[in-house]
């Protein structure tokens, strides 16, 4: 059982402050004169953040209620190392667990990640007032700590209940308050799905955002005592769990407790943009890719725009991809650089037919690990978002191209390589040929997936891809011209075999001597689907395979 005690020496140790005075920026109200409602509330709240069992059963209506309606009634509470506090922390602990995100959600993972993370995922209305403040919030690490304030306080109506089935109905005096909850820290602030997001039917994955403010209604009763209750007052959150009345809440009240409709802020880019820088760069220091993705997906649902999160992430997703081709084809390839552009190629030549690993997500499949699938979807969208905001950053372009490619957006995808070629100028010959090859492959993309060979398109991927191949100096570049060459003779309305081989056979002499090359991996370039049933069907392509 963790610390209880002086709820007031809580605030201070755990960094859980209330300040009447400093009121939520939209009330001009004078700070409400303390009152022993407000300071009910105000203990509750700081048992409930810290954790403090014990201290919450004292103060909370239900617990009060399971005494003063069983043989208990008008006896003092039982000693704070009494079993009755577990359990009557039982019922909140189940209610605050089911926000606590459990499912790995793969590359949507939010800082703090699984275990750790709060998330709304429903309308906040429907939430007990408790889960905007509990202990996962609270001053415990890894919680950033809550500020809360007093707003204003009223009485209402009486809150009438039974103690007894079938026994008479009592009332007991109510006041209503209204205390302000914020969230100290950014990159631990519970989440919710972003205001608007939800569309009826609508599968897509719904925009989170950080929560930093809300406001929550309390509703304390008094002159307990007289009606058998241990205390004076009690501060209602959940109902009365397995309560007689079964027609009837109990107690009943004229306000409902929880959430303040509307009244919730969240964090937006002008907040706190130190801390997202920071966070970055921290993300950027985290040795697993989850810990990374998750700090990065934290920040960007606080500014979707930032560019330093934006940078990271797409490349880390961008790499990881990559080394999930590399699992899957299994084959070495023992230099870093040759090691992408053959991974590109894997993938350039698989989306063009079953599409499996770029299609099946973890959630769809049911699997437990994300799949190239889920790093697609998720990198397509922030490449997209880094494309506005860094134009100028060509790498993120390019593959942003591929990405699209290679998730057969063919349209889409020609023209952000065409529109990426003409941002470059002819001086930078290097640059040029590598989105010529690539624009060739979004074009070849285009033809093989439809199956349309009266595609003029397939003609302008040889031409680019031969440019390519005149103005570039740099070897890997001039195979990659090669090899695209001959790929795209492949959807030739007339194909000439003796040309493939021709292009083929340079091809193979620019890999063999590229570093990191080997036979057993040229021998896997030439296993694509479409370019084996070619190369099977004619023996002229036999030497092709000599030696490897």
């Amino acid at each position: 059982m963790r610390c209880h005690g002086i709820i007031w020496g809580l605030t201070v140790l755990l960094g859980l402050w209330f300040s009447p005075a400093d009121a939520a920026p939209s009330s001009k109200k004078a700070a409400p004169k303390p009152s022993p409602a407000i300071e009910t509330a105000q203990q509750y709240v700081a048992a409930m953040a810290a954790g403090d069992r014990v201290a919450v059963g004292k103060l909370d209506f239900a617990c009060a209620y399971r005494l003063a309606a069983g043989p208990a009634a008008g006896q003092a509470f039982p000693p704070d190392t009494d079993p009755f506090y577990n359990a009557c922390w039982e019922p909140i602990g189940n209610v605050h667990a089911a926000v606590i995100q459990q499912k790995d959600q793969g590359v949507e993972t939010v800082w703090p990640g699984k275990g750790l993370l709060v998330f709304f995922g429903e309308d906040l209305a429907r939430y007990a007032p408790s889960l905007f403040v509990m202990e996962e919030l609270g001053a415990f690490p890894p919680a950033g700590g809550l500020l809360v304030d007093v707003l204003d306080s009223k009485k209402i109506a009486p809150a009438s209940f039974r103690l007894k089935e079938n026994g008479p109905i009592v009332a007991a005096p109510a006041t209503l308050v209204r205390l302000s909850v914020a969230y100290k820290d950014p990159l631990l602030s519970p989440v919710t799905n972003a205001p608007g997001s939800y569309q009826f039917a609508n599968t897509t994955r719904r925009q989170r955002q950080a929560l930093k403010r809300v406001t929550l209604k309390w509703i304390v009763l008094s002159d307990l005592k007289k009606l058998g209750f241990p205390a004076d007052q009690a501060v209602l959150n959940l109902p009365v769990s397995g309560a007689s009345a079964k027609t009837q809440a109990v107690p009943f009240t004229a306000e409902a407790v929880g959430y303040e409709p509307d009244s919730a802020r969240w964090w937006q880019p002008d907040d706190a943009p130190g801390v997202l820088i920071a966070a970055v760069a921290r993300a950027a220091l985290f040795p697993e890719l989850r810990d990374r993705l998750g700090m990065l997906n934290r920040v960007l649902a606080i500014d979707p725009s930032q560019p330093e999160g934006l940078t990271l992430l797409t490349r880390d997703l961008y790499q990881f991809i990559l080394r999930i081709a590399s699992t899957t084809h299994n084959v070495p390839v023992n230099d870093a650089t040759l090691l992408t552009v053959f991974n590109e190629l894997y993938w350039n030549t698989y989306a063009q037919t079953v599409r499996w690993d770029l299609s099946l997500g973890m959630e769809m499949g049911g699997l437990s690990q994300p799949t190239a699938a889920d790093f697609l979807y998720r990198m397509i969208p922030a490449m997209q978002q880094l494309e506005k905001v860094r134009p100028q950053d060509l790498e993120n372009r390019l593959h942003l191209g591929n990405a699209y490619r290679w998730n057969v957006d063919q349209l889409i995808a020609i023209a952000t390589h065409e529109a990426l070629l003409n941002d470059i100028p002819p001086q930078r010959a290097a640059v040029r040929a590598r989105v010529l090859n690539e624009l060739a492959w979004s074009r070849i993309a285009k033809v093989a997936w439809n199956r349309t060979f009266s595609d003029a398109g397939i003609l302008q991927a040889y031409q680019e891809a031969e440019e390519a191949f005149q103005i570039t100096d740099t070897p890997i570049d001039k195979f990659i011209s090669a090899y695209t060459m001959a790929y795209s003779l492949l959807f030739m309305p007339q194909r000439d075999n003796h040309k493939l081989l021709e292009r083929l056979t340079e091809a193979k002499a620019l890999y063999l001597a590229l570093p990191g090359a080997t036979p057993a991996s040229w021998k896997f370039l030439l296993s694509p689907e479409s370019l084996k049933m070619v190369l099977d069907a004619d023996p002229i392509f036999k030497p092709l395979l000599e030696g490897v």
